[in-house]
């Protein structure tokens, strides 16, 4: 497996693979994600060429709005939308590198996280039986969430997550979008009780958009290796902005290119 093009693809209602963010193709596994045209439980997803040359542009889904596009540190790009056939609060993001979309992830109005799709594979992960629901309301209201919850794949695997999310009073504002500082600990268990993979570490929340984005954080596998990862935001584009859709990321692109040379 090449350096520099490690991929955590959790399955949970944060914005990103990991790490959403977080992001994440089931927990703990790193691979290199397909260009191909992804389907997002039963919503088409795809490029489509664009005009004058520039970057393809990402297809919403039919009867989808989407709201902005985010580039990210760590060589991505994501979309986030919402469709008018989900329930009220829910929204999509979907996730590209530079080898196109690897990742799409569904989350409701408190940010429990709904389903995710490994767009490699086709593996969908959705959420199980909950002794703790996650609550973005309880973290805006108190400060602190803790949750407790399963998730159940395709592939007949069940996890159990456990951790919590916590404000830290501090605010930042990235490329004119005001967003607030979180600290978090998010550990997933295996049927048995063995440690399947652990995060910790930094993120912000959008408090109108009701969504988590990546910050700094830790990677912790059941083999006890650990991985620092930094996939912050830099980059906002809303509708009308000439970013907005494109499917190429801004950010450590090169940096990750360097990394897959071949000596």
């Amino acid at each position: 497996m090449p350096a520099g093009r490690r991929r955590v693809l959790v399955p949970w209602r944060r914005f990103g693979p990991r790490r959403d963010s977080i992001g994440p193709a089931r927990p703990a596994r790193m691979a290199l994600r397909s260009l191909a045209p992804c389907l997002t439980a039963g919503l088409l997803a795809h490029p489509v060429a664009a005009q004058d040359g520039d970057a393809p542009l990402f297809q919403v889904p039919p009867g989808c709005t989407a709201y902005v596009t985010v580039q990210l540190r760590n060589c991505q790009v994501a979309h986030q939308y919402r469709c008018a056939g989900d329930a009220p609060g829910d929204q999509w993001s979907v996730f590209l590198d530079g080898q196109g979309a690897y990742f799409a992830t569904k989350i409701d109005a408190e940010t429990r996280w709904i389903e995710s799709v490994d767009m490699e594979t086709g593996e969908t992960d959705t959420l199980g039986p909950e002794t703790d629901p996650a609550s973005f309301s309880v973290l805006l209201r108190s400060g602190r969430d803790d949750f407790d919850f399963f998730t159940e794949s395709t592939t007949g695997e069940v996890l159990r997550f456990v951790g919590y999310d916590q404000l830290t009073g501090g605010r930042a504002v990235i490329d004119g979008v005001p967003l607030e500082r979180t600290t978090f600990s998010l550990t997933a268990y295996n049927m048995d009780g063995s440690l399947a993979w652990k995060r910790e570490g930094q993120q912000f929340i959008h408090r109108d958009w009701r969504i988590f984005y990546s910050d700094r954080e830790t990677f912790e596998n059941g083999l006890g290796e650990r991985f620092d990862t930094t996939d912050a935001p830099v980059e906002f584009d809303f509708p009308g902005d000439k970013g907005f859709l494109t499917t190429e990321p801004k950010f450590d692109c090169d940096v990750l290119s360097a990394s897959l040379e071949v000596p």
